[in-house]
């Protein structure tokens, strides 16, 4: 008997912009205003390349592998992570850019947990860095609540009829990751080998951790 369970957590989303993908026009604005900003000496563009790139593969989902193998390798603080993820996470120097809180779900052998934010895009930048186009996407927020075994499947993930799926819905004040299960053979793994098993899409709960034989 299948047993799916659709976590969707409504929430009011105070926030300044509209909650759909931006018009072609103005992206086009955002790239002429910088163009215009970087002409007039206004902004560095070397510094602004660094940044973009920090948030897209150092501060991204670098950090959100670091909270994760640290939660694979140290049960007590996995166990902090589950009950005050916003603490557990600063204690490795990682806290929201808005002050927004963390909540960890973890998967298990009956649960699979995704997350979404279908007003917007609310995302874990601290932990995750830039978010995936598809995340943003009308589709992937629409589709992921009303079906989400389809959509994963998409992603190559498919999900056991006997497993419960939870969506968890993001909002500009509480954001969720994902804690994926520890690969097996990986046991007397040190923390740092176990970080290059942790990928970003598992940590959104569209994809899985790697395996051990995929790492050197």
């Amino acid at each position: 008997m299948s047993h799916t369970h659709e976590h969707h957590h409504d929430h009011d989303h105070d926030h300044d912009h509209d909650h759909t993908e931006p018009p072609e026009a103005i992206a086009l604005r955002v790239k002429a205003l910088e163009s215009l900003l970087i002409e007039k000496g206004l902004v560095d563009p070397t510094a602004m390349d660094a940044l973009v790139d920090t948030y897209q593969h150092k501060v991204g989902p670098r950090n959100g592998a670091q909270v994760v193998a640290k939660a694979w390798f140290d049960p007590d603080y996995k166990q902090r992570l589950l009950e005050d993820a916003t603490a557990a996470i600063a204690e490795l120097g990682f806290s929201g850019v808005q002050g927004e809180d963390m909540v960890v779900v973890e998967n298990t052998a009956t649960v699979h947990n995704v997350t979404v934010c279908t007003l917007c895009s609310c995302y874990p930048w601290p932990t995750l860095g830039l978010p995936p186009v598809w995340y943003k996407s009308a589709p992937y927020r629409s589709r992921i609540v009303i079906d989400p075994r389809s959509v994963l499947a998409e992603f190559g993930l498919i999900i056991p009829n006997d497993k419960e799926v939870r969506v968890w819905d993001s909002s500009a004040e509480l954001r969720y990751l994902v804690l994926p299960e520890r690969p097996a053979g990986t046991d007397g793994w040190s923390e740092e080998r176990l970080v290059e098993l942790v990928t970003r899409d598992a940590m959104i709960g569209t994809g899985l951790p790697k395996n051990p034989d995929q790492v050197a």
